[in-house]
């Protein structure tokens, strides 16, 4: 095997085995491989930070539907996943070995009327706010996720993307949540939202498509994780044109943030900001569509080594999860070419190995 990437970031030859679920390097010839000997390009598995395992596009999914999902993310080569709010439970996908690791985030915690109807639990009374908070870390696997800003239709026709929580609530939810040990990801289109959102100290910004300079420069200085979900926001004018008749101001605003998305996006990426990847699987796009993010990273002028760093390695770190090295769980992807000349290779691979069993790829399709 060669092309490991290292949690330094290097990529190192040589020959490795798998054994025990866990991987090492060999010094002597290739021995005890499990389950089977590969060669190519190897990357840690990819991390999906931004989905929704029990959503589809219908609304919420049972077991077998949930099952289904996750099991198109691995066969994408997505071995790590963090559901960003769902209000079903999914916590059996802990119990499956063959199944990705899942890093849960407990319900969306919104306002009456100010999220998709039936997936947030909506608070009447905002102050109770950090109590909800505190109630979802406990359910949540050290994350739990608001919802930032939405539509407030009670505007007519000045409706507009506004948020929901002032930002005395908002520093006090948070400081709940950091309390009780979890960290806060934050649904955000607008512009509004980011100050008192970097205010409170939030940990994650989903989206961010409404980010000014300033307020990347402050993210990036305060640490503040920021997923872009860049096919996601090709939707915008979609969303603009079904609300233009009757809110001409939200859709005005949904059609500017889409008009300067790829620009945006280019300089969210320039600005130090720590960047996850995630696709916003379930509802508008497909669980199982990292790779297809990736490529629209790269058709934004990203370097494809940066882009498998950002989904590997560095997203693996910053959730907390171990990455490739001596020891590691065996959780990796099999390019048969050189991903960093090639990043399509992501849409096909040789193998996706998962706690050292191969799992998907090419090889299980043509055995």
């Amino acid at each position: 095997m060669s092309g490991l990437a290292a949690p330094d970031a290097h990529w190192i030859e040589g020959t490795w085995s798998v054994e025990d679920g866990v991987i090492h390097r060999r010094t002597d010839a290739w021995a005890t491989a499990a389950p089977a000997d590969l060669v190519g390009w190897i990357i840690p598995g990819l991390v999906d930070a931004h989905c929704h395992i029990g959503i589809g596009r219908s609304g919420t999914v049972d077991r077998s539907g949930q099952e289904t999902q996750v099991i198109a993310a691995r066969e994408a080569g997505v071995l790590a996943v963090r559901d960003c709010g769902v209000p079903v439970d999914n916590s059996w996908i802990h119990s499956r070995d063959d199944l990705p690791v899942l890093v849960r985030a407990g319900h969306h915690l919104a306002r009456p009327k100010r999220y998709i109807g039936g997936l947030a639990l909506e608070l009447e009374d905002p102050t109770s706010l950090p109590d909800a908070i505190a109630a979802q870390a406990r359910v949540g696997d050290g994350w739990v996720k608001l919802v930032g800003d939405w539509i407030d239709r009670s505007r007519g026709a000045e409706s507009d993307l506004d948020p929901l929580w002032s930002r005395e609530v908002l520093i006090d939810a948070v400081a709940a949540a950091h309390e009780a040990g979890a960290r806060v990801a934050v649904h955000a289109f607008s512009h509004t939202a980011i100050d008192e959102l970097l205010d409170a100290r939030v940990d994650d910004i989903e989206h961010g498509c409404g980010m000014d300079d300033e307020q990347m420069a402050r993210a990036a200085r305060s640490g503040v994780l920021v997923t872009p979900t860049v096919r996601q926001i090709d939707l915008f004018e979609g969303f603009a044109a079904a609300g233009a008749r009757k809110y001409p101001r939200y859709a005005a605003t949904m059609r500017a943030m889409f008009e300067r998305r790829a620009d945006h996006a280019r300089a969210l990426f320039d600005s130090g900001v720590s960047i996850l990847p995630g696709t916003d699987a379930g509802g508008y796009q497909d669980h199982g569509s990292l790779p297809d993010e990736l490529l629209a990273w790269e058709r934004l002028g990203i370097g494809r080594a940066q882009i498998l760093d950002l989904a590997t390695w560095r997203a693996r770190d910053a959730l907390g999860l171990p990455t490739l090295s001596e020891g590691a769980p065996a959780d990796l992807v099999v390019c048969v070419l050189d991903p960093r000349e090639d990043l399509s290779v992501l849409t096909d691979p040789e193998a996706v190995v998962l706690r050292g069993c191969v799992v998907g790829g090419r090889v299980l399709q043509e055995a």
